[in-house]
């Protein structure tokens, strides 16, 4: 194989040059952008069930589940970062759910400046009903993967939370006090 001339190399660079001020990114194969998109169909498709038939939004079943899977009463900061939502979309949630008499707040018994939250029985009641039927729904959406390919999957994104530094079990999520 002949060695490029210096002339030679330097139209190659021009060209890898034009080429990258050309480019674009490619959305859909950017994987952020696929997660993203990915995670709001599958919020929406889940919301369907909580939505029609219990007049609830993303953001109050997000403080419902956080709620729901919690050993203890947690503060509103702990479900803005545990669920990556904005704090006055769950601020305005909480009191959604407040009113409809789902949640309330109790003294942190640490600092009794500061408040938590917990499920009321009708809270509770309405959880136990509803985590099943997603659960349900989440199989039907995961219907198209194998076995296998569920399992894989499961790693996977284990891997990506774990390189992000996120909570993945509901143990640690219960150790900690501040998400």
């Amino acid at each position: 194989m002949a060695k490029a001339t210096s002339s030679e190399q330097a139209a190659l660079v021009r060209e890898d040059t034009a080429a990258k001020k050309n480019a674009r990114l490619d959305l859909f194969k950017f994987v952020p952008f696929r997660l993203n998109r990915l995670a709001a169909e599958v919020s929406n498709a889940l919301a369907v069930e909580y939505g029609e038939r219990y007049g609830l939004d993303i953001p109050s079943w997000r403080v419902l589940a956080t709620l729901g899977f919690r050993k203890d009463a947690c503060s509103a900061q702990y479900v803005a970062e545990c669920t990556r939502t904005h704090k006055s979309t769950i601020s305005r949630a909480v009191t959604a759910l407040m009113k409809r008499q789902f949640i309330e707040r109790v003294e942190n018994e640490n600092d009794r400046r500061e408040f938590r939250l917990r499920l009321t029985r009708k809270g509770r009641a309405l959880y136990e009903e509803l985590f099943p039927r997603l659960m349900q729904r989440e199989q039907e959406i995961l219907a198209g993967l194998s076995t296998q390919e569920r399992r894989d999957f499961a790693v996977l994104l284990g891997k990506l939370e774990a390189s992000l530094g996120l909570v993945q079990t509901s143990e640690e999520a219960d150790a900690k006090e501040a998400y």
